[in-house]
């Protein structure tokens, strides 16, 4: 039996999508927060239970029976995102789960200017000191973040950033599959490679590709990291968000997510998505 956590989320409901496809609907449990927002996948035969990374007895219920638990990460920051992922682990752990899955991230480093991908590092460590065998899914940059930042800039044609580096974006609809492969599988051991779309690109590229796209000049403008990130707040982003999003351009001006690999398009049997795909389908 294979438990998926976060089931009503984006990624979590797209993967039980894609398990739908490849298993008996009953060999998958969602654990999710609130039961009545996973009603249609009940409807097809998924067992819905209610489990709460913050509330330990309700995952001691949505994990028993487990021969996999796929932690689907918390949307939270620092100390609290890795003692959430910390209490799934546990209680997977003395579930009897024989392999414990994660969706990491592939810049994954402790010490990363990008605080997501420090604590992502600080879980797979979690996960390697569990005693159980586990796989860190060490995802692509999601191409959704990707809109999520310079969206409005994409949008108004003049695209504003600081100094970057090439990122891998992927889209997580080709995540939420390449997941349901490996959970249907024959599984995976340890760190994942990146699972990656097949090209890195800049911002400036972007530009370039979505005026290609929209068939209008998208400008991109270079800008100091100050200057970013005093208008980003100036414009009602709080601090904790504007310094995280910061930390994107300092990490892949490193390199940190500018990795590819061929293992994603191995798992879907297509090309995954490139940034193109993902503008042409709308921004």
């Amino acid at each position: 039996m294979i438990v998926v956590t976060g089931a009503t989320g984006h990624l979590g409901r797209g993967i039980v999508e894609n398990l739908l496809g490849r298993i008996a609907a009953s060999e998958i449990v969602a654990s999710v927060r609130d039961p009545g927002k996973a009603a249609g996948l009940a409807a097809r035969g998924v067992a819905v239970r209610a489990g709460d990374f913050a509330d330990a007895p309700s995952l001691e219920a949505a994990f028993r029976g487990a021969d996999q638990v796929l932690i689907v990460s918390a949307d939270k920051l620092g100390e609290e995102a890795l003692r959430l992922h910390r209490a799934a682990i546990e209680v997977a752990r003395a579930a009897g789960a024989q392999r414990i899955l994660y969706t990491s991230h592939m810049g994954a480093r402790a010490g990363s200017p990008f605080p997501p991908a420090d604590q992502h590092a600080g879980t797979e460590a979690d996960l390697a000191a569990s005693g159980v065998a586990y796989t860190s899914l060490r995802h692509g940059f999601y191409a959704e973040s990707c809109l999520h930042m310079i969206g409005d800039g994409l949008r108004n044609g003049e695209l504003r950033t600081p100094e970057d580096g090439p990122i891998s974006w992927t889209a997580r609809a080709d995540l939420a599959e390449a997941d349901a492969a490996i959970l249907a599988g024959d599984g995976w051991d340890g760190v994942t490679s990146p699972l990656t779309a097949g090209e890195a690109v800049t911002m400036a590229e972007i530009a370039a590709i979505a005026s290609d796209v929209f068939g209008r000049e998208v400008r991109h403008v270079t800008v100091t990291d100050e200057a970013w990130r005093d208008a980003k707040i100036a414009a009602g982003m709080p601090a904790i968000y504007a310094d995280m999003l910061l930390g994107t351009f300092r990490a892949a001006r490193h390199g940190d997510f500018a990795a590819t690999d061929p293992v994603l398009e191995t798992l879907l049997g297509r090309a995954p998505k490139t940034i193109r795909d993902v503008l042409s389908e709308g921004v």
